[in-house]
């Protein structure tokens, strides 16, 4: 990888300015910066002339924003949530045009750290039924999906591990067959998320609170730099060796 990269960020908001801020004291360069007043400038020869791309928008201009860079050849990183029914496409059209796409709900390494550990405990809890799970996500109001795709991510892991639970739902009352997402709005919380195991006897709980948005925003860059140069699909666990 060169030590400095031409980087396409996609993206300027909160988390934009923050990818940016990092990327820039790591000795890179944003070659092109798209925002809702220049979306017009997001095209592939604007887009070749950088060896990355970083899209950070959201849930309904994900997938338009993805495709350009696949079809310039460049290698994209998105952070975007709440596309996800649009997935399959979009790894098969990547695929059909040889492209790199890297997707992550969450790019802090503690929240992926956080991840395994989920993980690991539901793989213990199931066996106890007396515990009644619960996931809970605390975001900022200018959020625009809910539940948060790190929150989407905990429960569906925690359904592969309990065969009597078939899906998630969002701010609903528990059912037997659900895991129930828990989603709350509040100012300033850049992002906490919360798993509770609850029983008459004792409560088991794992917390990820983010104090700021430079984990995410440095994750994201990390893995910039780690698809510089890559064609195919991959995720944080492959950043981080996980």
């Amino acid at each position: 990888m060169p030590t400095s990269l031409n980087i396409a960020l996609i993206g300027y908001g909160k988390m934009g300015k923050a990818i940016e801020a990092i990327a820039l004291e790591k000795g890179h360069t944003i070659g092109l910066k798209i925002a809702a007043e220049n979306t017009h400038e997001l095209t592939e020869e604007n887009l070749q002339k950088c060896q990355v791309a970083i899209e950070f928008t959201g849930p309904h201009s994900a997938v338009q924003n993805i495709k350009p860079c696949i079809n310039a050849g460049v290698p994209v990183v998105c952070g975007s949530t709440g596309w996800l029914e649009h997935w399959s496409d979009v790894t098969a059209y990547c695929n059909e045009k040889n492209g790199g796409l890297l997707y992550a709900s969450n790019f802090s390494i503690g929240v992926n750290i956080f991840f395994e550990i989920n993980k690991k405990l539901a793989a213990l809890m199931s066996a106890h039924a007396d515990y009644k799970v619960e996931v809970e996500e605390i975001h900022h109001t200018a959020k625009k999906d809910a539940p948060s795709g790190t929150a989407i991510t905990i429960a569906e892991q925690i359904l592969q591990h309990y065969p009597s639970k078939n899906k998630w739902v969002n701010n609903e009352i528990p059912s037997t067959d659900a895991i129930n997402i828990v989603s709350k709005r509040i100012d300033p919380a850049p992002g906490t998320h919360h798993v509770r195991y609850q029983s008459s006897i004792d409560d088991i709980e794992i917390i990820h609170t983010a104090h700021n948005r430079q984990g995410f925003a440095g994750g994201a860059v990390l893995a910039a730099e780690f698809m510089v140069g890559k064609t195919g699909i991959y995720s944080m666990k492959d950043v981080l060796g996980l």
